[in-house]
């Protein structure tokens, strides 16, 4: 990608970034966060010291019952030992031609990637080689044009050896709205038919930033939707915190295919809003989470949220919890007051485990919690880092059960993403095209 294209990028988004039987639908905690302390970097460019992890002297104190229907889960399985990981670094992996935004695996026992490019196709990766052919193109319904658009994830349902059915978040042509399109698999395992696709939700998209895009399949087999508050700056519409609209929000999906015609989705009967906002929506209070994941060992969910002009944030919900989280946003930013920017309430929100300030980066982009064999040392540590100064962090529990975070890596990457292969192994995305490998040390 040229230059000048990263920088009008990171320009935008400093300035924005199998259950019970469900409900047919016809269409389409409160705990203090933790202020990031990284590690001294062993880049030779000095960077500013964190914050205190003080809270903000704004903020009064926080209630510490949180209202339903956010509940206490049970206790996640936790790896017996503590990560003691302290660098890692990245290995060049593959090349690709053009700007790329995602990369994960279909969960079919191929050990094939899928790299999502930003244009609108998906790639091969096998044996160390990018294919020729493209899995998929749909070049011809995808906006790509601003920053923050594009084809922007891809996930595969745990039946996808099975059936062949995959998903897909794209900004569409003509507006730029949120789609995201159900496809199929053609007779050759290796190409999807792009003819297949059925649209299976469309939202508006009020501006060109804060599109989301993260598409996931939980424990439950559901799929969930990562969707931003609808761009411009400052949530301008108030979407965030309003559970009649979509955008700024985490959605939670039943696409399991029925033998019905025109089906789309269903709303699973246990989401928390529904009969009293809009049915899809799981947790709310979102500004724009670029990337979230499940522990593949745990269930936990790992969201990264990224701020507006001076907190990035990473939320975490245990395993077994029945939604219904406000996670601040635009009454805070990480677990400081924006509106309004003094006095604010906090009661209700849940707080981000950790943050970091705009002296560390610009626009967080979350990972994966590492449950690969191949480096012990970084087992159960969630790696995330920012897209502007390439900066890569571990997140754990340590001895004290307290959230610790650490800083891995000072790179010089533009990290549009983190991926996953089925070994539980994790490469580092730059938004130019270049994909690394995650190596520990």
């Amino acid at each position: 990608m040229k230059p000048i294209a990263l920088l009008v990028f990171a320009a935008l988004v400093v300035a924005c970034v199998a259950g019970p039987t469900p409900t047919r639908v016809p269409t389409p905690t409160i705990a203090p966060a933790t202020v990031l302390t990284p590690a001294p970097s062993p880049s030779p460019t000095p960077l500013p010291s964190p914050t205190s992890p003080a809270p903000s002297p704004a903020l009064p104190p926080p209630s510490p019952t949180p209202p339903s229907p956010t509940a206490t889960p049970s206790p996640s399985p936790t790896a017996s030992a503590i990560p003691s990981a302290t660098s890692i670094r990245l290995e060049p992996f593959v090349t690709a031609p053009a700007p790329i935004t995602y990369l994960t695996h279909a969960g079919d026992g191929s050990g094939r990637l899928f790299l999502v490019e930003k244009a609108g196709r998906i790639h091969i990766v096998a044996e160390g080689r990018i294919r020729p052919t493209p899995f998929l193109d749909i070049r011809d319904r995808v906006d790509a044009e601003a920053s923050e658009r594009g084809l922007l994830s891809v996930a595969f349902p745990p039946d996808y050896a099975a059936t062949g059915v995959f998903y897909v978040n794209y900004t569409a042509r003509g507006g730029g709205d949120t789609v995201v399109a159900r496809y199929r698999l053609s007779a050759d395992p290796d190409r999807a038919d792009p003819a297949s696709e059925q649209v299976i939700l469309r939202i508006a998209q009020p501006a060109a930033n804060h599109n989301g895009g993260q598409l996931q399949f939980g424990p439950d087999g559901y799929l969930y939707v990562g969707m931003g508050d609808g761009g411009a700056a400052g949530d301008p519409w108030d979407n965030a915190e309003n559970l009649q609209v979509l955008l700024g929000k985490l959605l939670r999906l039943d696409v399991q295919p029925r033998n019905e015609p025109g089906f789309t989705y269903a709303i699973p009967p246990d989401n928390p809003f529904v009969g009293r906002g809009a049915g899809e929506i799981w947790a709310y209070g979102l500004r724009n989470p670029w990337r979230f994941s499940f522990d593949r060992l745990t269930g936990d969910l790992y969201i990264a949220d990224v701020g507006q002009n001076r907190w990035e944030e990473v939320h975490v919900v245990p395993a077994g919890s029945l939604g219904g989280q406000h996670f601040g946003w635009d009454t805070l930013e990480g677990s400081h007051c924006f509106e309004p920017p003094r006095d604010c309430d906090p009661r209700g929100k849940v707080l981000p485990v950790t943050e970091y300030g705009h002296d560390l980066g610009c626009s967080i982009t979350g990972g994966y919690v590492y449950r690969g064999e191949r480096y012990p040392t970084l087992r159960g540590m969630y790696l995330f880092g920012d897209f502007c100064s390439g900066l890569i962090w571990g997140l754990f529990r340590n001895h004290e059960d307290a959230w610790e975070t650490r800083q891995l890596l000072a790179s010089r990457v533009n990290i549009a993403s983190f991926g996953e292969d089925e070994a539980g192994e994790l490469y580092v995305l730059d938004l130019g095209g270049e994909v690394y490998r995650v190596v520990g040390e």
